[in-house]
């Protein structure tokens, strides 16, 4: 899964880079928290987060991504420009290495997908690759 941390630049506008500083590593420590000890989670690049969750179905999956995506919203860290909601949320793309998927890089690229059409459909949420109308960036 590819995690982004909605509206990041606005909040390091309004709220300056140390206490955007201080969002990220909260950010991440609650991904790290929510996930299993078998599970994998590093800082992808800006406000981006990849997860590994080994051996894990699509319904797990998707259980644990939901999870993520809510105890991030929990915290209620206050995030007055955001246009999603007035606390730091997250949008998620969740991926799945199949049959047809050839490469590590094809992998990202499909839970990208899914993460900017979870950004497109209004953000705060997680989306599944493969949907039938994945938006490309």
């Amino acid at each position: 899964m590819i995690i982004d941390i909605d509206y990041f630049k606005l909040y390091n506008d309004s709220y300056g880079h140390i206490q955007g500083d201080d969002c990220l590593t909260k950010v991440a420590q609650k991904i790290a928290k929510s996930l299993r000890k078998t599970d994998f989670v590093a800082r992808y690049g800006g406000e981006e987060f990849v997860v590994v969750l080994p051996l894990e179905d699509m319904p797990g999956a998707v259980i644990a991504a939901n999870k993520i995506v809510t105890n991030v919203a929990n915290m209620k860290i206050p995030h007055k420009n955001s246009k999603a909601s007035s606390v730091v949320t997250i949008s998620l793309g969740l991926a799945k290495i199949e049959d047809t998927c050839r490469s590590m890089t094809e992998l990202l690229n499909n839970a990208d997908a899914a993460l900017y059409k979870a950004k497109d459909e209004g953000r705060n949420r997680c989306i599944v690759y493969p949907s039938t109308d994945i938006i490309s960036k």
